[in-house]
């Protein structure tokens, strides 16, 4: 019974071999083919990519091949990330649309994003356009797809988010999408206009949203964190990656629980799914 049950084992690992346990040319042919079909897209790709390094541990967090499947990323768009920061999200996407023939921009750039991705061989071209309160409206009309990552409190405290949507329904073509990621207020509290803790409440983005022109497509839960109750000393940035423990130039309260943070994880946050009307 033993050397039956090798041999049936043995049959199972070699079933890929024309010669072996009698197989047939019509079954490796069909086993190539599933083997075909496990081929990872460009997507998997950008994100398995060793460029990002040790970014990629925040994946469990913010589920980048999830979320960008959500809002429709596709080959060959005009990809507009506003606000990219220090590129996590850029990392992904840059090598994303270089790969599958799209142009890729970025509004709004600090000197982080361009010591890294400006004239660095390993991105290649990489475009920038101004956004601010003083800017002229993005790329009129080009875009396929617009991305933010956790900026519409930015946009909130500096006084210009209502130019803000109004400059993304300019910049993207009839029936492109507005994608936003954004940490969640709880309805039941009160929307702080200065955004101070960083939190804004999903029915405040949609209305002005809706205000600017767009149409809301879909809401999706990817980015969800149960854990977090949105009432931290110092905001959103009590949690990580942050884990801000003390206002500047202060030290850390000895009774602070940094612990306690650092298991909620990151912030909640929504994920909302607008299109420019055709």
């Amino acid at each position: 019974m033993k050397r039956n049950i090798l041999f049936l084992g043995a049959c199972f690992a070699s079933a890929l071999m024309l010669t072996a346990c009698g197989a047939t040319k019509e079954n490796v042919s069909h086993n190539k083919e599933k083997i075909a079909q496990v081929e990872i897209s460009p997507l998997e790709a950008a994100i398995s990519g060793s460029i990002r390094g040790e970014q990629s541990e925040r994946d469990v967090f913010r589920h980048p091949k999830e979320t960008l499947e959500f809002f429709g990323i596709a080959p060959g768009q005009t990809v507009v990330e506003i606000y990219p920061g220090g590129g996590w999200y850029s990392n992904i996407l840059i090598p994303y649309v270089n790969a599958t023939g799209g142009t890729y921009i970025a509004a709004g750039v600090g000197q982080r994003f361009k010591d890294k991705f400006l004239n660095n061989e390993v991105y290649g071209q990489v475009a920038t356009v101004d956004f601010s309160k003083e800017s002229p409206p993005l790329v009129a009309g080009q875009a396929d797809i617009i991305l933010s990552f956790r900026n519409v409190h930015s946009w909130v405290s500096r006084g210009f988010v209502e130019k803000a949507f109004a400059d993304f329904y300019a910049g993207l073509k009839p029936g492109g999408i507005l994608g936003i990621v954004e940490h969640r207020l709880p309805e039941s509290a009160e929307q702080d206009l200065n955004t101070r803790d960083g939190y804004v409440q999903v029915s405040y983005v949609k209305a002005l949203a809706e205000e600017a022109g767009f149409e809301f497509v879909e809401a999706s839960e990817i980015n969800a964190n149960l854990k977090d109750t949105a009432d931290h000393p110092f905001g959103v940035w009590t949690l990580p990656p942050v884990s801000q423990s003390a206002k500047r130039g202060e030290e850390t309260a000895p009774d602070f629980d940094a612990e306690k943070y650092k298991a909620i994880g990151e912030s909640d946050r929504f994920t909302l799914k607008f299109r420019k009307p055709k």
